[in-house]
């Protein structure tokens, strides 16, 4: 049974209209932001404390129905375990997709490849993975933000201030790959969008489309010849770079350094040089910082154009992710420059 939790209308929100409207609506000043909950009760009265929003919890066995027949969602929230079940996932995505709502996803670490795997790539999810009340306020406001497309702003508080940190260092990283790709204006050469002629590295495959799907079958090593030996050394020495950074939290405080989209950098590069794919948790774990802190910058750095989302060729229920043509080319102008 659907139960309201609470309401708070707020001063300075402007979700979706109530009536259907699109994204590009006119928006409506003071009303609060909609968000059904599929979870526990402490999550909702959690939510309900937070202003501008107007919280309703659903029991995940009739969480579709119950979305269905709601006239305005525009947040839908999986809290619970039961709630990430493969077939009530697929369902709530599919209803999401229809009703144009966002998607809040609290997942466990060992799930998450799947549940990515499982989200229709029209669906914009945040994802929480053993998230606290930080996360959880920073996931509510870019659920709102997204929807929100005009704002009157009267004060900041932290978790806006920690957005636009994220997103001026990944600013920051575009600018240096681009001044390392030689390019002076545009974008990353070679970003496809979502696929893009694979010219440049791929041997067999040249003047071909480079689908989601990759070959990562090696060859044998007496057949290897001499720009792969020079691509396993360089993949040596970026995994060793990887290491000495690791080893840095044994004398210092590891958040003292850290650089989560430099290290998930390498590490995709070190794998690409290696021809092995990389699964979002293991991304994740090389970021060396929170999951949900890593799958946010996932998030951003594959808006940017640097990292691709692919098919895992032998898994439907997984995806890997790669570096973009440009990227991995400005990643070995790097090293090249490094080694003079």
């Amino acid at each position: 049974m659907e139960q309201a939790i609470q309401i708070r209308p707020g001063s300075a929100d402007f979700p979706p209209s109530a009536f259907g409207a699109g994204a590009d609506a006119e928006p409506i000043p003071g009303a609060a932001s909609s968000l059904v909950l599929v979870g526990s009760r402490m999550r909702a009265d959690e939510l309900a404390a937070m202003d501008r929003v107007h919280v309703s919890r659903i029991d995940a066995a009739e969480a579709a129905d119950r979305l269905r027949a709601r006239p305005i969602t525009d947040i839908l929230w999986l809290a619970s375990k039961e709630a990430i079940e493969p077939e009530t996932f697929i369902a709530l995505c599919g209803v999401a997709v229809a009703k144009s709502c966002r998607l809040v996803c609290e997942t466990p670490l060992d799930a998450l490849d799947r549940l990515m795997a499982a989200a229709p790539g029209a669906l914009r999810v945040e994802w929480l993975v053993d998230g606290d009340a930080t996360d959880r306020c920073v996931a509510l406001a870019a659920a709102r933000r997204e929807w929100h497309r005009a704002m009157h702003e009267v004060t900041r508080d932290p978790a806006m201030e920690r957005i636009d940190q994220l997103q001026e260092e990944v600013a920051r990283i575009s600018r240096l790959l681009v001044e390392l790709a030689g390019q002076s204006r545009g974008g990353l050469p070679g970003t496809p969008a979502p696929y893009a002629p694979a010219n440049e590295g791929f041997g067999d495959y040249t003047g071909q489309v480079r689908a989601p799907v990759r070959d990562f079958a090696a060859m044998p090593r007496s057949f290897v010849p001499e720009e792969r030996t020079i691509d396993r050394q360089r993949a040596k020495a970026v995994r060793r770079m990887l290491r000495q950074r690791r080893m840095r939290e044994q004398y210092f405080p590891a958040d003292l350094f850290a650089d989560p989209a430099w290290d998930m950098l390498l590490d995709l590069y070190a794998a690409r040089l290696e021809r092995q794919p990389v699964s979002v948790s293991s991304l994740c774990i090389a970021a060396a910082v929170p999951a949900t802190t890593a799958l946010r910058w996932i998030k951003t750095m594959t808006d940017a154009g640097l990292f691709l989302r692919e098919a895992d060729p032998l898994d439907g229920r997984r995806i890997f992710i790669a570096l973009s043509e440009g990227a991995a080319d400005a990643m070995t102008r790097y090293c090249e420059a490094l080694e003079e």
